[in-house]
């Protein structure tokens, strides 16, 4: 088939297969020596309407050849990874929407100059704090804790470290963050959503080059900052956020791990999860490379009523969900709430160390 013939049945562009070509992606199946035409030949039509559908999707070229490659030896893996990276371009897309409320709603209380409203004019709304508890443990098997948390009115941060040092990787990485606590954010107080992301962003960035230096040892990190009624969260790894509110609990973070990507694709159940032998091997930590993990980045509306729960592996795969909302829902003081879930990380025999922060956001 000429290259044309070939565009046409195939959906992609002349152009597009000329550059797949320069790339490795689809190689003609022949080239005029003299004229340096293209032929291809039929069996490709196959391989090439697959990288045309993946393209469609948005997927990277890279992406896209290690589908088509998979794709020839082991169909359904290729679905495997197409359904994985769907799912993390939804995430994706998710924390993008929510921030483009975020600035909709900032917009259009502008006037029609640009704007805010004079505050004389407008109603405000009361301040909101976290009142808190935070607490590590090492647990009833390790040796060490290489757990760490932080908990102020403004900010809650909590890390996993691994590795041989994975205690002061993670106390590190929480060093570098609690440096937004109490810190002035930059513009207008009725501006906040890119400026509280920013803000988290670049701490995130600090507590990566904090971690450098401790070979072979990283951290997850997980923490929220408030300012207002605006709640802006980071994540990395396999510490998790979770919200109760109005009779829900739901999780808020989603994890970057090996077990997480095949839960997302379908290969794996949440309850084979569980007791998989790769469930805690990580897909994205803070480990102080010079090109850094992309951690998530999501940005909320904070209630007042609201109570979050913030954790690291050592309750949530040892304690059930179910026994984790009956402390939440039946325990109003946050104290007592962190000491109950230890408690039951314990009667589940504690082999792991424990991070945990119940924080309940207040109008003052």
């Amino acid at each position: 088939m000429t290259i044309g013939a070939f565009a046409r049945a195939s959906r992609l562009s002349a152009k597009a297969l000329r550059r797949y070509d320069e790339l490795g992606l689809l190689p003609p199946a022949r080239v005029d020596e003299y004229t340096g035409y293209r032929y291809y030949d039929v069996s490709q039509l196959e391989r090439a309407r697959l990288v045309a559908w993946l393209r469609r999707i948005g997927m990277p070229l890279a992406r896209v050849r290690e589908v088509c490659d998979l794709y020839e030896r082991d169909p359904r893996a290729a679905a495997r990874v197409v359904r994985a990276y769907w799912t993390r371009v939804e995430a994706d897309l998710s924390a993008r929407r929510d921030l483009a409320l975020f600035l909709a709603d900032q917009l259009s209380g502008r006037s029609r100059t640009g704007r805010l409203p004079d505050k004389e004019n407008t109603m405000t709304t009361p301040s909101l704090v976290i009142r808190y508890a935070a607490r590590t443990d090492r647990g009833l098997v390790r040796e060490t804790n290489q757990d760490a948390v932080y908990a102020t009115s403004q900010l809650l941060a909590v890390a996993d470290g691994y590795g041989e040092e994975g205690a002061p990787a993670s106390a590190a990485a929480i060093g570098a963050l609690s440096d937004l606590a109490g810190t002035p954010l930059p513009g207008d107080p009725e501006v906040r959503a890119g400026d509280l992301l920013n803000a988290l962003e670049d701490a995130a960035l600090r507590a990566n080059s904090a971690v450098n230096g401790f070979a072979g040892s990283g951290t997850t990190l997980t923490a929220i900052l408030l300012h207002g009624s605006r709640l802006a969260l980071v994540h990395i790894g396999d510490t998790r956020a979770h919200l109760l509110r109005d009779g829900e609990f739901f999780r808020i973070t989603h994890d970057h791990t090996v077990v997480q990507s095949m839960i997302d694709d379908g290969s794996l159940t949440e309850e084979e999860a569980a007791s998989h032998p790769q469930r805690a091997m990580l897909l994205r930590a803070l480990d102080g490379g010079d090109s850094p993990a992309r951690p998530d980045l999501r940005l909320r509306e904070a209630r007042a009523g609201d109570r979050y729960l913030l954790c690291s592996d050592g309750l949530f795969t040892v304690v059930a969900d179910g026994e984790v909302r009956r402390v939440l829902e039946g325990v109003r003081d946050s104290d007592e709430a962190v000491t109950e879930l230890i408690a039951l990380v314990h009667r589940a025999g504690g082999p792991d160390n424990v991070a945990c922060v119940v924080a309940d956001v207040v109008a003052v």
